[in-house]
């Protein structure tokens, strides 16, 4: 039979056309359709999209944390897609918390599923390759804990598709060899299937730091202001992981002379090249990760689990995709078993104690360590 879909609301815009709220009148359920536009570009995606959508059709959507997918239908030479509706995108439900970051007892469970959903992708050998909080949603706002799920799988690909320099992602949350554009390990690839989440597993890590600060890490307009950002904080990519990279001379000058051999181009280097102006948009600058758990101090003030979940942090941010710990790693660390870790953290009862615990042995705005540039 025809479908037949009233429009009540749309729901976000984008390059490839609109996501709308849908009454099924067969069924009158609320639905979401992804509405694609004619370019021939974006109906080619189209096409790409439901074929990795079929692929993901071997999961359970409820136990894969991933959107559930009901098919598609042709509204004159437009592609429809048809899903399940869900509440909120995870960027919204963050920012109705005034961007504060949220207690580590909601970011556990939220970063389980999302770990849990990366762990079914690399089962079907799919890399999702847009991971960021506007392509989470939350299922049901009201829940205790709120269940998540991926969507969007307009980006993502079979991981033996993807070639050295496809330039796929949102700036600001791509690895580190992506924007380099460093080919696959295809050999890894055949024999693991959970190193195809190499780059999904670092934007994971962003997204989590995102859930425990309020705001974004490397919140760069640019891949030049993202690679700067993430050497100033966790220094240079090793020169291995740079030498096979496409992009790598754009970005970094060879010079054999110095200890490491690639050295990065300053803001004014990079700008008489291309024009780029490089702009200074974080939102905290830290010069190493360990001080994520002083601004989370700063930020909720301390909390059990906090020291533990940089230490996850620090292992999905490796440089080297080839040290980044995989989906089942994220899964048995110690966050996630805080009763086989030996450290326990201290509980204050008075917070304005806490603070001026805090101020005494962390001098938080007088240090180097980080400053909060923005609210």
């Amino acid at each position: 039979g025809t479908d037949v879909m009233k429009v009540e609301e749309i729901n976000r815009k984008g390059g490839f056309g609109i996501v709308a709220k849908c009454r099924d009148t067969k069924t009158n359920r609320a639905v979401a359709i992804k509405v694609n536009k004619t370019r021939p570009d974006i109906l080619q995606h189209a096409k790409l999209e439901i074929f990795i959508l079929e692929q993901l059709r071997r999961l359970d959507p409820d136990a894969a944390n991933i959107v559930q997918w009901n098919g598609f239908f042709h509204d004159g030479e437009r592609v429809c897609l048809k899903f399940e509706l869900l509440n909120q995108c995870l960027w919204d439900y963050i920012r109705n918390r005034k961007n504060q970051g949220l207690p580590i007892s909601e970011v556990r469970p939220i970063l389980g599923q999302l770990t849990n959903a990366l762990s079914h992708l690399g089962s079907v050998g799919i890399v999702h390759a847009d991971l960021k909080p506007g392509n989470i949603m939350v299922v049901n706002c009201h829940e205790s804990p709120i269940k998540v799920k991926l969507i969007d799988f307009g980006l993502a690909c079979p991981a033996s598709a993807v070639m050295p320099g496809d330039r796929v992602g949102t700036v600001g949350y791509s690895a580190p060899e992506v924007m380099l554009g460093l080919p696959y390990n295809e050999t890894a690839c055949r024999t693991h299937w959970h190193h195809l989440a190499q780059d999904d597993m670092w934007s994971l890590g962003l997204v989590a730091v995102e859930l425990g600060t309020g705001v974004p890490l490397y919140p760069g307009n640019e891949d030049y202001d993202v690679l700067k950002f993430i050497i100033e904080t966790q220094g240079q990519p090793p020169d291995h992981v740079q030498d096979s990279g496409v992009y790598t001379e754009d970005y970094f000058i060879e010079d054999n002379d110095n200890q490491q051999r690639w050295t990065f181009k300053t803001d004014q280097q990079f700008q008489y090249e291309t024009g780029y102006e490089s702009l200074e948009t974080r939102y905290i600058k830290l010069t190493r990760l360990d001080d994520l758990e002083q601004v989370m101090m700063f930020r909720r003030g301390p909390e059990n689990g906090q020291r533990l979940f940089v230490s996850l942090i620090k292992q999905m941010l490796a440089l080297d995709a080839h040290q980044r710990i995989t989906p089942s790693e994220v899964l048995r660390h110690p966050f996630f078993n805080p009763k086989s870790s030996p450290f326990v953290f201290f509980l204050c009862n008075n917070i304005q104690h806490c603070y001026q615990y805090i101020f005494q042995k962390m001098p938080l705005l007088s240090s180097k360590s980080f400053l909060l540039l923005r609210p």
